[in-house]
C-alpha cells in the first residue's frame, strides 16, 4: 500500500488500561495495560492482519479502535476526522460511525442473542440506522444479506441455537454487512470454527471485500491464516507492536526475535523442509499485563537481549521502506 494515501484509519500511541478490582483503598491502584503506545495507519481497500500469543492485546486493540472500550490516551483519526484524542480532549458520539465501522465477534455463538431471529439479528442495525422506507424493503434487504454470505431466505425465521458455528458465524457476517461499512474489525472470526469451514469463511471474507470494497483489520493467533488474507502485518507482543510489513516481507525476512519465533512454529507441507527446519523455542513464561517488564517487554524471553534491552524501550521505527520494527538490535 502506498504511503503518499490518506489512510482510512491512523492510530497514534493508543493506549487502553482497565482497572483491576479488588485492590487495596490504600494501596496505589492497579492497572492491567492491554494496549500500550501502539501506532499505525490503515489504507482503504487493505487488509491488516494483526497476529500475536493469547492475551498479547489485539483483540483489546480492535475494540478500542471502533470505541467498543474507551481509550485511556492517544489519538484515532478515521477517514481524516479525529473520533477520539485524549490531548484536545475529543471523544465524539459514534453512532454516526457504527455505520461506516463494524465488528465480527470471535465467538458466534456468544454474540448473538438466542431468543431472536436470523432476521431480526440482521434486520436491527436496519432498524436503528432507519435504512429502509417500507417492510417490504426491509425484508428484501434481510434476504438479500443471507444470500451474500450463503444462507437462505427460509434461515430468516429460525433462531441461532439451529445452525452449526459455521452458519451463526455467517450471520454474523451478515450482521456487520447489514450498514453497508467500510470498515470491519474481523476479531478471530474463525477460530471458534471448525477447520474445514475456516477456508470457506476467509475466502467469502475476501469475496466479499472485493465486492463492497471493504478496508479490514484481521485479528487472529495463527500466521499462517493472517499470511494469506493480509496485505501487511502487525505483531503484537503483551500490548506493543514489535514488528510490521508487507506480508511477503514479514515472513520472508523476519527481522524482530519474536516474529521469527512465531514463523518457526507454522507447520511446512514439505516434510523433508520441516525436519531440516530449526524450531526457535522461547523460554520462560509470558510477564504479566499488570506488571510488565521494564526495558523492551520481550527481554526476559529474548536470547539476544543486552543491558539496554532491560533499560530503554524501543521505538517502532523503519528499518527498510514500509517495515517498522521496535528493537535495538
Amino acid at each position: 500500500m502506498s504511503s503518499e494515501q490518506n489512510p482510512l484509519i491512523k492510530v497514534e500511541n493508543l493506549r487502553k488500561y482497565f482497572p483491576v478490582k479488588g485492590t487495596n483503598p490504600l494501596q496505589k491502584k492497579k492497572y492491567v495495560q492491554a494496549v500500550e503506545s501502539v501506532s499505525f495507519n490503515i489504507y482503504r481497500g487493505e487488509t491488516l492482519g494483526i497476529v500475536g500469543e493469547s492475551g498479547c492485546g489485539k483483540t483489546t486493540l480492535g475494540r478500542t479502535i471502533l470505541r467498543l472500550y474507551e481509550p485511556t490516551s492517544g489519538k484515532i483519526i478515521y477517514d481524516g476526522a479525529p473520533i477520539y484524542d485524549s490531548e484536545k480532549k475529543i471523544a465524539v458520539k459514534m453512532l454516526p460511525y457504527r455505520r461506516k465501522m463494524q465488528i465480527i465477534f470471535q465467538d458466534p455463538s456468544a454474540s448473538l442473542d438466542p431468543r431472536m431471529t436470523v432476521g431480526e439479528i440482521v434486520g436491527e442495525a436496519l432498524d436503528i440506522h432507519k435504512l429502509y422506507s417500507s417492510k417490504k424493503e426491509r425484508s428484501e434487504r434481510i434476504n438479500e444479506l443471507l444470500d451474500k454470505v450463503g444462507l437462505n431466505t427460509e434461515h430468516a425465521n429460525r433462531f441461532p441455537p439451529e445452525f452449526s458455528g459455521g452458519q451463526q458465524q455467517r450471520v454474523g457476517i451478515a450482521r456487520a454487512l447489514a450498514v453497508d461499512p467500510e470498515f470491519i474489525v474481523c476479531d478471530e472470526p474463525i477460530s471458534a470454527l471448525d477447520v474445514s469451514i475456516q477456508s470457506q469463511v476467509v475466502n467469502m471474507l475476501e469475496d466479499l471485500q472485493a465486492e463492497n470494497h471493504l478496508t479490514y483489520l484481521f485479528i487472529a493467533h495463527d500466521i499462517s491464516v493472517v499470511r494469506h488474507i493480509s496485505n501487511r502485518i502487525g505483531v503484537m507482543y503483551l500490548g506493543q507492536m514489535v514488528e510490521l510489513a508487507d506480508s511477503y516481507e514479514l515472513c520472508s525476512k523476519p527481522v524482530h526475535p519474536y516474529t521469527r519465533t512465531l514463523l518457526s512454529a507454522v507447520p511446512l507441507p514439505d516434510p523433508i523442509k520441516s525436519r531440516s527446519r530449526q524450531r526457535i523455542l522461547l523460554e520462560g513464561e509470558i510477564p504479566s499485563p499488570l506488571n510488565p517488564p521494564s526495558g523492551c517487554r520481550f527481554h526476559t524471553r529474548c536470547p539476544y537481549a543486552t543491558d539496554r534491552c532491560r533499560e530503554e524501550c524501543p521505538e517502532l521505527r523503519e528499518q527498510s521502506p514500509g517495515h517498522f520494527v521496535a528493537c535495538h538490535l
